[in-house]
């Protein structure tokens, strides 16, 4: 078996304010990152890798000898991957508003010496890539190719838009220029059921019972959102955990297995953090910023590969489509492809054998 590759999370300390979209000043922000491979001279092997809504930093390798699983997206990075690390030089950071070494609702309020909660301000992806860029300053890079999946494609959209200069390719995977309705109707009732959880406390629940009924089954809604009809059918059909109980417990291998997503998640995971990235995600929309997506695009400078799932109804092809047709107009160098999944949503983290030979050529061309 072959050795693990240990790596380490590493912070940066932004040595100014930024001033975030609703018009507030956040100080003293720092970010957990990673990085893999080595820059080289010239600055411009890089390859920033963008991630979801409640991943983080550690894309690749193992924290140590004794780490049980890689990074979330190590199938893609490393020696020989999708994202080769003997050529490029990959980095992955915590988003602004996480609760994985990025400050956020649940980091120390240097006014208060108590945790924001609530305190903490609304942010916005475009936020987000703010932090990010003061990042990448930092480690010296002049070029870069951008990449994400879901939450992650939209901020390597955003990327391109604002930084049309440092970015010379973008990848969005399982991604769509903004969220559907129905997408923010799952939020919001993702939200709910966290600030209606009787340990919430206005947010202020760090030195008390967390708000995790409430949280675990924001993220139970979440998982519905990730799947599609066919992938529940083929994991679960309509199977019996065991056998009828005739009381309203957990009955069906379905319930069970979302049961269990909501029970881990709040081991690892923030409640006000998921408040927050939600949020953002919603009030993403480049189209209603610019006036048009043909507007928002006309500035980039950027080769794009756009990926989509047959099953993904979250992030759905048609939805995908608007990105390439918009860059069609604009005459920008655009490649599409729609892989036929079975998986729904999650399909970008877990078809990675048919996305690596996809990206291989993009970055070959």
């Amino acid at each position: 078996m072959e050795d693990k590759i240990i790596v380490k999370t590493k912070y940066f300390k932004l040595n100014k304010p930024i001033k975030l979209e609703c018009q507030k000043e956040l100080s003293d922000i720092e970010v957990a990152y990673e990085t893999y491979g080595e820059l080289n001279e010239a600055g411009d092997n890089a390859i920033l890798i963008l991630h979801a809504l409640t991943a983080d930093a550690h894309a690749a390798h193992y924290h140590s000898k004794d780490d049980k699983k890689p990074g979330w997206w190590d199938t893609m990075i490393g020696d020989n991957k999708a994202f080769d690390t003997k050529k490029y030089f990959v980095i992955c950071s915590n988003i602004l508003g996480g609760c994985k070494g990025t400050t956020g609702p649940s980091s120390i309020n240097p006014n208060t010496g108590k945790p924001y909660a609530l305190d903490f301000p609304v942010i916005t992806i475009e936020d987000m890539i703010k932090v990010q860029k003061e990042l990448i300053d930092f480690l010296g890079v002049k070029k870069m190719i951008v990449v994400g999946g879901s939450m992650g494609g939209m901020q390597a959209l955003e990327w391109s838009i604002s930084h049309p200069d440092l970015v010379k390719s973008t990848i969005i995977i399982a991604c769509a220029p903004r969220l559907s309705a129905q997408g923010i109707a799952f939020n919001a009732v993702a939200r709910n059921a966290i600030i209606s959880d009787k340990n919430f406390n206005n947010g202020n629940y760090y030195e008390g019972e967390h708000p995790e009924r409430g949280l675990s089954i924001a993220r139970m809604v979440g998982h519905i959102t990730y799947l599609c009809e066919e992938a529940m059918h083929n994991k679960f059909g309509r199977d019996f955990k065991d056998k009828p109980s005739f009381d309203f417990g957990v009955d069906f291998q379905v319930e069970s297995y979302l049961e269990y997503q909501g029970r881990i998640f709040v081991d690892r995971f923030d409640a006000n953090s998921y408040l927050y990235i939600t949020k953002a995600v919603d009030y993403y929309d480049p189209t209603k910023k610019y006036g048009s997506l043909e507007n928002a695009f006309k500035n980039t400078n950027s080769r794009f590969l756009i990926i989509s799932f047959s099953s993904d109804w979250l992030f759905s092809t048609e939805q995908a489509k608007t990105m390439v047709n918009a860059l069609v107009k604009d005459n920008k160098e655009v490649s599409f492809v729609e892989l036929k999944s079975a998986c729904g949503h999650d399909a970008f983290l877990i078809e990675w054998e048919k996305q690596t030979k996809i990206i291989e050529s993009f970055l070959k061309g």
